[in-house]
């Protein structure tokens, strides 16, 4: 049996847009994994706002994982381009073994659920790395991208 773990982001997608893609996918609950959920800039997909939005517009669960965010430092070392993209991935992948996320993990949580990020698309942003990661620790694990 498969578990489909979903991954979005919320960038140059409207409200309609992106809970549209939620409810049509069957996403059961979006796991947020920004290092900031509170930014004004994130508009519709402030945290506070967003669990109440979820569960109004799709009944869909909202689980805040700062654990699963990139560090500050990171962030902003990529930022600044200090470090590549490669370079980014190999330190993020550490953290999360740092952080030993795989230890005590419900794989249950994922089985329908989203990963959110900001970015628009999943090419170069943590939550495709955190998804394979998953996916590698959990071979049922199969991820789609949701785009739109």
């Amino acid at each position: 049996m498969s578990m489909k773990l979903y991954t979005v982001g919320f960038t140059k997608k409207n409200a309609k847009q992106f809970f549209e893609l939620l409810i049509k996918n069957n996403v059961k609950r979006l796991i947020d994994i920004r290092l900031n959920n509170k930014s004004q800039l994130a508009g519709f997909a402030k945290g506070e706002d967003l669990s109440y939005f979820l569960k109004r517009i799709g009944n869909i669960e909202y689980i805040y994982k700062p654990d699963y965010a990139p560090t500050k430092e990171l962030l902003n070392l990529y930022r600044d381009k200090a470090i590549d993209w490669k370079e980014y991935e190999k330190q993020y992948i550490q953290i999360l073994k740092e952080r030993e996320i795989l230890k005590n993990i419900e794989w249950s949580l994922f089985d329908g659920a989203c990963l959110l990020c900001s970015e628009e698309t999943a090419d170069m942003c943590h939550r495709r790395l955190l998804a394979e990661y998953l996916a590698g620790a959990n071979k049922e694990i199969e991820i789609t991208h949701l785009k739109g």
